[in-house]
């Protein structure tokens, strides 16, 4: 008789998917809202800075919601890395045409996009939320007692390499997410072939709208669309 304890749920295979898919879910939903967010600046410097302002004057709330965050990224990272390495070391060498044809590039890229989405990750909180990167916007006037964050993201967006850097960015994001939507569906036990055909879809349209919202910014940015106060640049 085996003394082998069962692997506990986060440890077990369907465990991790389930988290990894739990976990996938969350971080969409805030890259929705944190796309809403961003958007204010279609509706101009005041809307946008002030929407700035009150996340900042969250106190307590705003970084018990940072932790959480960095937790599902964390768990969600770990999970994915531990399940791809199990995967390579349970797979056959070579694939059947049929395993192949019903696998995306999405599917078969997931670690890849994911891992560099980690670095833009990390770039863009060193850019904008740290202002390592660009410390001079630290010393962008006040507006109205509040930090210019609508000038702040106007002067990033300006340098081309910059914006270009974001627009790939957020293609990968939506690469990601065009997958996982319906993956985590699918993990969670939604696997009737209708219901997934249909998941897949509006995965990929969510992807696509959240590439196209994204993007937008830095290519009204670098269109003239949206500009610095009293027509700067």
């Amino acid at each position: 008789m085996s003394t082998n304890a069962p692997p506990s749920f986060s440890n077990a295979t369907v465990g991790k998917k389930i988290l990894m898919a739990i976990t996938g879910f969350l971080i969409i939903g805030f890259v929705i809202v944190h796309l809403v967010g961003n958007l204010q600046i279609f509706i101009g410097q005041h809307q946008l800075n002030v929407y700035a302002e009150t996340l900042q004057n969250m106190g307590a709330l705003k970084w018990a919601f940072r932790i959480a965050l960095l937790v599902f990224f964390l768990v969600h990272i770990w999970k994915g890395i531990v399940l791809w390495l199990e995967n390579r070391s349970a797979r056959p060498v070579s694939y059947t045409k049929e395993t192949n044809q019903e696998s995306t590039l999405a599917s078969r890229t997931m670690i890849y996009t994911g891992a560099l989405i980690v670095f833009f990750v990390a770039y863009h909180i060193s850019h904008f939320t740290l202002l390592d990167c660009h410390p001079e916007y630290q010393s962008l006037p006040l507006v109205d007692g509040r930090f210019d964050v609508y000038s702040m993201i106007i002067l990033g967006f300006s340098e081309p390499l910059i914006a270009a850097l974001y627009i790939i960015f957020v293609g990968l994001v939506a690469f990601h997410i065009s997958h996982a939507f319906s993956s985590l569906f699918q993990t969670l036990g939604l696997t009737k072939p209708e219901l997934l055909k249909r998941l897949r879809l509006f995965g990929a349209l969510l992807a696509w709208l959240i590439f196209l919202a994204y993007a937008s910014i830095p290519v009204a940015v670098l269109a003239k669309i949206i500009t610095l106060p009293g027509g700067g640049h």
